[in-house]
């Protein structure tokens, strides 16, 4: 089939994927592929049956080789992870909700692909991700809105990493309202964006009515004392969340004793894991409030910085 496949859109057979196209796993990273080279390949993997891992790093597929993957998954039930590094800049990836939605693929990591914010209307469809990296991306506010839109709609993701994204004012607003309504994520991370008060605000209201997420990575997101006691408010009303991650934010100790006393104040609280960071010109006497506030409950990670 695979011969067949790329005599048909003209381009030369790769050895490895002759050699390896029986075997579970199948690394075609850095083979120059591009777009008609993926296309051939997604023919051929449309009927394999053996695949489940696929590795496509640095291939320049483009978006006409990406739609071609899109489509192959949309109808492929073996392959389970992807994991692509893909440059997509232009076409939009596209299809039938009801078609993507029969593929089994389960993990899939765009790290650093910059592709068109459309690309949510594809994820939106779920076709089974439960885990998806798109750390990296640049996403800004317009970004937010649509992983807002996609977080509402997608019935299936359980591990998302948003991390690098500079998600910030109403990108993070939107993407937090999606998050209220969603119900199945359990791990994310929005480590290393820019939430501040505006984003921590709304996610203060998502977790009011979230009852999934187990694992929320908020760590370098210039939330101040102000906002830990907005997400405070998310946190009284949350029966959940176990780990919550804030490290290397504006916060002070005043801000640490204000979360740690919402916790314990809070009988339904599922929070196992608080991680935190307090700058270095702290009041001894608020330390130690600090400390006597720490319950076993729960584990307490404090840095000083």
């Amino acid at each position: 089939i695979y011969l067949k496949a790329c005599q048909l859109v003209g381009v030369v057979p790769v050895s490895r994927i002759l050699r390896n196209f029986n075997s579970p796993s199948l690394n075609l990273n850095h083979r120059g592929l591009g777009p008609r080279g993926a296309k051939a390949l997604a023919i051929m993997l449309v009927s394999n049956t053996s695949i489940t891992s696929l590795e496509l790093e640095d291939n320049h597929i483009q978006a006409e080789g990406a739609v071609s993957l899109t489509e192959m998954l949309s109808v492929n039930s073996t392959i389970q992870d992807l994991v692509s590094y893909m440059f997509m800049h232009s076409r939009v990836l596209h299809g039938s909700g009801e078609q993507q939605s029969r593929g089994s693929c389960r993990f899939l990591d765009l790290d650093d692909c910059r592709f068109p914010l459309m690309f949510f209307c594809f994820l939106q469809s779920n076709f089974r991700v439960k885990e998806l990296d798109l750390s990296h991306n640049q996403f800004r506010e317009k970004g937010g809105e649509c992983l807002g839109q996609m977080l509402a709609n997608n019935d299936g993701l359980e591990v998302i990493n948003l991390s690098w994204n500079h998600l910030r004012m109403k990108g993070a607003v939107a993407l937090c309202a999606g998050l209220r309504v969603n119900i199945t994520l359990k791990i994310l991370d929005l480590s290393w964006n820019g939430f501040g008060s505006e984003g921590a605000l709304a996610l203060g209201e998502a977790l009011k009515f979230n009852n999934t997420l187990l694992q929320l990575d908020l760590s370098s997101n210039r939330i101040t004392n102000e906002g830990a006691g907005m997400i405070c408010k998310g946190l009284e009303a949350n029966d959940t969340l176990k780990v919550l991650k804030l490290s290397n934010n504006p916060l002070t100790v005043e801000g640490a004793i204000l979360l740690l006393t919402s916790v314990e104040n809070t009988h339904k609280s599922a929070l196992e894991e608080l991680n935190i960071s307090v700058g270095w010109l702290f009041n001894p006497f608020l330390t130690l409030c600090l400390v006597n506030h720490l319950s076993s409950i729960f584990t307490l990670f404090l840095y000083l910085i």
